[in-house]
Formats: C-alpha cells, sequence, structure tokens
C-alpha cells in the first residue's frame, strides 16, 4: 500500500468510528512517540491537542500563540509513523474563513484524519479557562463552510469537527451550544460536533439526540461524577476523548523522578535501573527503540550500506 492509499485508509477509519455503532475512547497528547505508544496500546485514534502542544513545544498557555505551521510540521511527523488515524486542534482555524481554507488544505496534506475548528473569539482561551467568547453563530457557520469546501477539494474523507465553546462562556449556555451545533451541522456542513463540555447526563443526552450529526462526549461536572464509558455509550456519544490525558501524566510523572533523583541521589539512580531490568508491572517497560522503529536503521545499513561504511555493533557499545 502506498502512502497515499494509507492515509485514505486512516480517514476512513476514523469515519467507521465516528458513524459505526460502538462508542470509542481517544486519548490525546502532543507527541508523535504518545500517538505511537497510544496506537500500540490498543486505541484506534489519536488527539493532537492545541492546549498540549502550546505547553510541550512552545511552553506557553493555551491562549492562540501556536500557529499553524508549527501544528502542521508537527503533526506531520505523528501521521508518517502511525497506523491509527489522528484528529487535529486548530483552535479557532487560526483567523476567518479565508484562514480556515487554507488550515484545512495544510493540515489535509500532513496525513492526519480530521480537524476541530472552535468557535472562540480570538484569541481563544483554553477549553478548560474562564473568559471564553464565542463568535456569532453565522460567522462560524460560514468559517466551516470554507473549511467543507476545502476538504472536498483536497479528499472528501477528510473529517471535520465544529467545536462550540458556548457551555461556559460570556452569555452562553446549555440552549444556544445546542442551537449552534445543530446549525454548525445543517448549514455549516461539519461531519460531527464537539460540545465543550456538558454538565449533566440529561445534557448529553439530549445533545446526542437532537444533533444530527455524532457527538464527542467531554465532561465538565466537577461535582456529578463523569458516566462511565458504557454509560456514555447507552447516553448516545459516539466517542469519548481525553485531550490531554497523555501529556499531562507524563508531565506529572517527570516532576515526581526529577525531584526524587534530587533528594535520593545514587539510591534513586539504583532504584531506576532495578526497575529497568525488569519490575515495571503489569505492562512492562515503555520500549521506545521499538516505538522509533530503531531496528529498521541496521536492516537499512545491512541491506544498502557497502561493507566499509557498515558500523561495527559486535565490539561497540551505549548505555
Amino acid at each position: 500500500m502506498n502512502a497515499h492509499d494509507a492515509v485514505r485508509e486512516k480517514r476512513k477509519k476514523f469515519r467507521e468510528l465516528l458513524f459505526g455503532p460502538r462508542c470509542t475512547v481517544m486519548p490525546g497528547g502532543f507527541s508523535p512517540l504518545y500517538a505511537k505508544m497510544a496506537e500500540r496500546a490498543g486505541y484506534e485514534s489519536f488527539f493532537f491537542a492545541g492546549s498540549q502542544m502550546s505547553a510541550f513545544l512552545l511552553g506557553v498557555p493555551d491562549n492562540g500563540f501556536i500557529g499553524l505551521r508549527d501544528v502542521a510540521d508537527h503533526v506531520r511527523h505523528a501521521a508518517a509513523i502511525c497506523d491509527i488515524p489522528i484528529l487535529v486542534d486548530c483552535d479557532t482555524g487560526y483567523g476567518n474563513a479565508v484562514n480556515a481554507d487554507y488550515a484545512v488544505r495544510e493540515i489535509c496534506r500532513t496525513g492526519a484524519a480530521g480537524l476541530q475548528l472552535e468557535d472562540q473569539e480570538a484569541p481563544k482561551k483554553s477549553a478548560t479557562s474562564a473568559g471564553r467568547r464565542c463568535v456569532s453563530k453565522d460567522e462560524h457557520v460560514g468559517k466551516l463552510q470554507a473549511a467543507v469546501a476545502a476538504r472536498n477539494q483536497m479528499d472528501p474523507e477528510f473529517v471535520i469537527c465544529a467545536r462550540t465553546d458556548s457551555l461556559g462562556a460570556e452569555g452562553g449556555g446549555f440552549d444556544d451550544a445546542l442551537d449552534r451545533a445543530t446549525d454548525y451541522v445543517t448549514k455549516g456542513g461539519a461531519d460531527f460536533i464537539w460540545l465543550n463540555s456538558c454538565e449533566t447526563r440529561e445534557q448529553l443526552k439530549r445533545a446526542c439526540k437532537e444533533i444530527p450529526a455524532p457527538v464527542f462526549a467531554l465532561w465538565a461536572n466537577t461535582v456529578e461524577p463523569a458516566p462511565t464509558n458504557g454509560e456514555y455509550e447507552d447516553l448516545g456519544a459516539c466517542m469519548i476523548m481525553y485531550p490531554t490525558i497523555a501529556a499531562t501524566w507524563g508531565l506529572q510523572a517527570s516532576w515526581e523522578k526529577l525531584n526524587d533523583m534530587r533528594e535520593m541521589g545514587r539510591d534513586y539512580i539504583d532504584d531506576r535501573a532495578q526497575r529497568k531490568a525488569g519490575s515495571y508491572g503489569k505492562w512492562g517497560p515503555v520500549e521506545q527503540a521499538v516505538l522509533t522503529g530503531t531496528t529498521r536503521i541496521r536492516e537499512i545499513e545491512e541491506k544498502y550500506l557497502t561493507d566499509e561504511a557498515r558500523r561495527d555493533y559486535d565490539n561497540t557499545w551505549g548505555h
């Protein structure tokens, strides 16, 4: 299968996940390696979150600082090594309908399966933050129409997600979010909806019933426990998204280990060596060499390099 056909297959697979009979789980983060790790763990898709790319690539908050070029170049690396479809967070499309048209074309060229465009006013805020404002419904409908037209010219299998941030935004609310989401599908042409984010099971059930397209499930209620995966499916969600989970867990682990090493010194190093020897628990160690395809380097060397150019792996070593 050539590269073009492989990309089309991933896009078709993502559509099957969205419109299929079961609810799936999509983890997210910022790294090609995290995406590959999710694939090896058995997940069927991965989300590149704008907040995580902003934080881990630029070291800045999710306030619209990261641009299309940063995102496209980064996602291209992930799409090249992953066999699962990737959905890309493209914030507000980096401008108006003109910018959204260009963003779709550029992200489509990366090999990603689709992108999401949100209806926030620029500069946008994190989906988890207060202080959000939304543009008019008509403005975002026009942006989505431009995005869909660009998609149809590039690859009809590429998916456009419309996200509404009306819930929790200035002057917003559930009824407004529902109205926006419906028009984003019927007038804007979006393939599915990210309703950011439901606060009750009743809201999610109503949204999945009334919006004429698949609906992503995210949870905003900090008082009522989030539904189980089975509940999400019963309520009608097509997919459950955890957009930052891989990155934020990795960040916390790094913070703990850096402090452990500073306090424990050599004892920490010895403990780490013992863990590398096999005491990693149920899932075993993360095999970075496997994730990055290290063995392929030697295969290429053996096949194509001259005898003089080949490296001596038997009499050299690393650490």
